[in-house]
């Protein structure tokens, strides 16, 4: 399976926000997930893994949190 590079803008707030979807992806990572960057300053989640885009959108929703956008960029 060849690894992907996700790119999604997700509504956080605070630090409690980044922190779940960190939470989420962490537990992710038997799933696929490779690495991850959350960035509350500009809203966004990089992920870089094998993990299908749908399941992985769907792990993100999970928190709660709003998803804005999310692309495939590799």
């Amino acid at each position: 399976m060849s690894t992907h590079s996700y790119k999604f803008d997700v509504k956080m707030t605070c630090s409690g926000c980044s922190g779940a979807v960190e939470r989420a992806l962490k537990k992710a990572e038997s799933d696929g997930v490779n690495s991850f960057t959350v960035s509350l300053e500009k809203q966004e989640v990089l992920v870089t893994g094998t993990i299908p885009y749908d399941t992985l959108l769907e792990k993100i929703k999970k928190t709660g949190k709003e998803v804005r956008s999310g692309e495939t960029v590799s």
